[in-house]
């Protein structure tokens, strides 16, 4: 049976496709049409699956989107409106029995799109309507376990911005949710947006910053958000103007006079915003503790898994492990709505359809790999001088480099989801040099220097440099380094102590694991450090578009595949130099998936 999940009518567009329970592919636009959080069409994900897979939409059983509009507008109506009681709401436009309209407008606007890309007589299967928490949620089918808690935290979704579920098997069963605007993941993004940063996109930054500031707003930003006794949370309305959701300024006047007016982006950072960075992400552990602890009391499951937007918090999901009862934690590489195509495809296939769990979600590799000839081609096109080596000559070559401070652009396989790289689109150095985060922050990504950078570990050897007991493949959680550690992976160390790590196992990315193996027998250090490979774009998805971030950033090294490059001689075989090219996807050739 196969299910596609598409996402085409809000931000993080993209594709999944589910056959008997397992994931074959799972694209978000953005690596294809390169634009940061696109909202536009997947065409190219769907040119790609009828590229790679000779898929025809006759194909397909069942296509899954991961919103229910209807419910989303009954939802916001009601909320703007004063919350209505439910006898009113059912009389707003969207609500049932008009429900089923609005169903039908969506499935036709996605219906249109999808003849736009296939033709216009193309024959479509039925289209499902999951909700959007629910998507985030299935990723528990896909998890290690069996039986879980699992926690939906994100801006909002159709009619709840916190959600909680219990898993058992192929069924979830939701809970407990807060309405849609006692959100702490809207109170994340408006305040992201507040210190000059993108909304929807930059709350990464925030996090990072936090860890440079004070307390000076701590006690204050306790006000804007505070626990329950239940164990859930309100935020206090006094600071947001929600009506105004989507305009500039959803906060009101009385956030900028307790905290400091927002910052322009072009504005340097200062104390202040360094310290309400501190006072947000601090507040955020909190509730997130807070809520965590009071699901542990109503439930026993000690198993948890974390998705949407705030689940790729990963201070605040390593407080969860080291400040509660919680055994085991699993968050997706793909927790935010990179993963909701894929999520609505598995509630479908288990919850609805009743299938059983059989697959387990070990490695995030589902995007495209391109083959030796795409490679090849692409060198040559740029006129760069390469090597071909043999695995063997190639790990031993590219370990001494980074023993000698090389940078290396590590391209191999098939992309990442998800919006961090892990192991096959990554820039990497060699973490014991200190100097390596300025480096890499000013010669390579031109990025802000209060960002940090990723350590890569051999799985077994992780608990010797890091405060952590279970495997964390999809860097996701930002456990304390070692203190006796910590010099010897300083560059990887937080300005708190921190790092986000991730876990390689041999078996998951036997490649990428004796990169690092070979590494630590050369350096006794078996942790590489590890930056998603890309300069202000999407991260690279092509041979062209790493070749590209090659020619134009300031690292050493470029490896794809079995191909060496550490030369950046540009004479040109035809058409215009790689840095200055765009490069659509070419989905004439046919590499193995």
């Amino acid at each position: 049976m196969k299910i596609l999940g598409i996402v085409a009518e809000t931000h993080d567009s993209g594709v999944a496709l589910l056959r008997d329970g397992i994931p074959l592919f799972v694209l978000e636009e953005e690596r294809l049409n390169r634009s940061k959080r696109t909202s536009k069409f997947p065409k190219l994900g769907l040119a790609a699956l009828a590229d790679r897979l000779c898929l025809d939409i006759a194909d397909v059983d069942v296509i899954t989107t991961p919103w229910n509009l209807a419910s989303l507008r009954r939802t916001a109506l009601a909320l703007l409106a004063g919350r209505f009681p439910l006898s009113l709401c059912l009389l707003l436009p969207g609500a049932h029995p008009a429900q089923r309209n609005e169903i039908m407008f969506l499935n036709r606007s996605l219906a249109g799109g999808l003849r736009r890309c296939l033709g216009a007589r193309a024959k479509l299967p039925p289209i499902v309507n999951v909700g959007h928490h629910d998507a985030h949620a299935a990723m528990f089918f896909v998890s290690p376990f069996e039986e879980a808690l699992v926690l939906v935290m994100d801006g909002y979704g159709d009619d709840a911005a916190t959600s909680a579920y219990i898993g058992r098997g192929n069924r979830l069963e939701r809970r407990w949710s807060t309405d849609m605007l006692n959100s702490l993941g809207l109170v994340y993004t408006f305040v992201t947006e507040h210190l000059g940063f993108a909304g929807f996109g930059d709350e990464g930054k925030v996090m990072a910053l936090a860890a440079c500031g004070g307390d000076t707003y701590l006690q204050r930003f306790r006000e804007v958000i505070s626990p329950v006794a239940d164990g859930s949370f309100r935020v206090n309305m006094d600071y947001f103007s929600y009506p105004a959701f989507g305009q500039l300024r959803p906060l009101r006047h009385k956030f900028a006079t307790m905290f400091g007016p927002a910052r322009a982006r072009h504005e340097p950072i200062t104390d202040q915003h360094r310290d309400l960075a501190f006072a947000l992400q601090t507040v955020t552990e909190e509730i997130v503790l807070h809520v965590v602890r009071g699901l542990l009391k109503r439930h026993p499951e000690r198993d948890l898994c974390l998705s949407g937007g705030v689940a790729l918090n990963c201070v605040a999901n390593a407080k969860v492990l080291e400040h509660t009862d919680v055994r085991r934690l699993w968050v997706p590489p793909c927790a935010s709505d990179t993963g909701a195509p894929l999520g609505s495809a598995l509630w479908h296939y288990h919850q609805s359809l009743g299938h059983r769990r059989g697959f387990a979600l070990r490695h995030p590799f589902y995007g495209l790999a391109y083959g030796d000839d795409d490679v090849e081609r692409a060198l040559r096109a740029a006129g760069l001088r390469h090597r071909r080596l043999t695995e063997a000559a190639l790990l031993r070559r590219v370990a001494q480099d980074l023993a000698d401070g090389k940078i290396v652009g590590w391209f191999q396989g098939r992309f990442e989801i998800g919006p961090r790289a892990l192991g096959n689109r990554s820039i990497l150095a060699d973490p014991r040099r200190a100097e390596m985060r300025q480096v890499l922050n000013d010669k390579v990504k031109r990025r802000e220097p209060f960002r940090p950078f990723a350590p890569a570990v051999l799985l077994e050897r992780a608990g010797e440099f890091f405060e952590l007991d279970q495997p964390e493949p999809f860097m996701t959680l930002a456990p304390r380094v070692r203190t006796d550690r910590r010099q010897a992976i300083a560059a990887a160390v937080h300005v708190d102590g921190t790092a986000r790590v991730q876990t390689v196992a041999r078996a998951d990315n036997p490649r990428y694991y004796d990169l690092i193996e070979e590494f630590g027998r050369l350096t006794g250090v078996p942790v590489l450090l590890n930056t998603s490979f890309n300069r202000r774009e999407p991260i690279v998805a092509r041979p062209e578009e790493a070749i590209a971030c090659f020619l134009r950033s300031g690292f050493d090294v470029l490896v794809l595949g079995d191909f060496y490059v550490n030369d950046r001689g540009t004479e040109q075989v035809g058409g215009a130099a790689p840095a200055e090219r765009s490069f659509a996807p070419a989905l004439a050739s046919k590499p193995a998936p």
